[in-house]
């Protein structure tokens, strides 16, 4: 039986940039798993700091960002706006 964790906040419009996509396809995996983990408060690869930060921004409304790899350790970032309207996958690179 799989634990759901609490959605944190409402992420808004879902998005992936199409390379961010493709990363994500290569390893085999699905998007949506990105999306639950950020929403749930899995930071994933961010720094010490970051994790203050985005536990700051849950509270006052700004930007949230997660960092994982995918299973071939390809980077990806996720993004939402500060006014909850849109949460986008994205490589760290198209930032």
């Amino acid at each position: 039986m799989r634990l759901m964790k609490t959605k944190l906040f409402e992420p808004g419009r879902l998005a992936a940039t199409q390379n961010a996509f493709a990363a994500i396809e290569r390893a085999n995996q699905d998007v949506v798993d990105f999306f639950s983990r950020h929403v749930t408060g899995d930071w994933g690869e961010v720094s010490q700091e970051d994790r203050i930060e985005n536990e700051v921004s849950l509270l006052n409304g700004y930007r949230l960002l997660s960092a994982y790899r995918t299973r071939l350790g390809e980077r990806v970032w996720v993004l939402t706006e500060a006014d909850r309207s849109l949460t986008t996958i994205l490589l760290p690179e198209e930032y």
